[in-house]
């Protein structure tokens, strides 16, 4: 009798839940405001998110240079790579990507001594004249 109430109770629940869901009305649509002010708070909290990394990389650096002074090690900070500058060739190769042509991208080169047989061959079969 009382697995019978529970798997009742439960159903009833579950219809319940179902149907509450079921009349909730979809989201409207964002305005452009609301786009743009959820862009400029994600722009924020890269940022902010940002800022704490290097902050964070900042403190352990000097954590270790201390540890390793202590130990007498004398340690020069390096600095990181920064921003990747950004390639000159790049609009030159989207160029020759649109138009299918070959004129200035870099060619394939093959380490010497390779041949497309592997390095098997022998110095009388690269050359015929010493045969």
């Amino acid at each position: 009798m009382n697995c019978l109430r529970t798997g009742l109770g439960i159903a009833l629940v579950a219809a319940m839940f179902g149907s509450a869901l079921a009349k909730l009305p979809p989201p409207p649509p964002q305005t452009d405001e609301q786009k743009a002010a959820a862009a400029d708070k994600k722009a924020k909290e890269d940022a902010a998110t940002a800022q704490a990394q290097t902050r964070a990389e900042d403190r352990v650096a000097s954590h270790y240079i201390a540890d390793q002074r202590a130990k007498g090690i004398t340690v020069t900070p390096q600095l990181g790579p920064g921003p990747a500058p950004a390639p000159a060739a790049a609009p030159v190769a989207a160029a020759n990507a649109s138009t299918g042509s070959t004129a200035g991208a870099p060619k394939p080169t093959t380490p010497q001594g390779n041949t497309p047989a592997g390095n098997a061959t022998s110095a009388s079969e690269k050359d015929p004249a010493k045969k």
